[in-house]
């Protein structure tokens, strides 16, 4: 089993700046592809960014967030990151991490952490 706790959500004007990081425990962490995925109030979760289990130039990100957000991974840690810099109002959410997947869909990842929530403040 698998189990993702996330860490580093909080408020914040907008244009200011956050990292999110992502604990993994179980089996063995640096296999796995890891990604973000956020939910707002009233609406689908949706992908952020993901990145290959060795990282480098595998990583993906949603057009909303490209250029702004940043993944990372350390391995030796067991750790994900996503560093959120010049934040909008819109990225409001709950951040999740998700491990073992492959693409866009929430459908496509087989595990979640429970969330950690960002507010940005306009």
């Amino acid at each position: 089993q698998v189990q993702l706790a996330e860490f580093g959500g909080g408020s914040v004007q907008a244009g200011g700046s956050l990292r999110l990081s992502c604990a993994v425990s179980g089996r063995t962490f640096r296999v796995y592809a890891m990604g973000w995925f956020r939910q707002a109030p009233g609406k689908e979760r949706e992908f952020v960014a993901s990145i290959s289990w060795s990282g480098g130039t595998s990583v993906y990100y949603a057009d909303s967030v490209k250029g702004r957000f940043t993944i990372s991974r350390d391995n030796a840690k067991n750790t994900v990151y996503l560093q959120m810099n010049s934040l909008k109002p819109e990225d409001t959410a709950v951040y999740y991490c998700a491990a073992d997947g492959l693409g866009r869909s929430k459908s496509d990842w087989a595990y979640w952490g429970k969330g950690t929530l960002v507010t940005v403040s306009s």
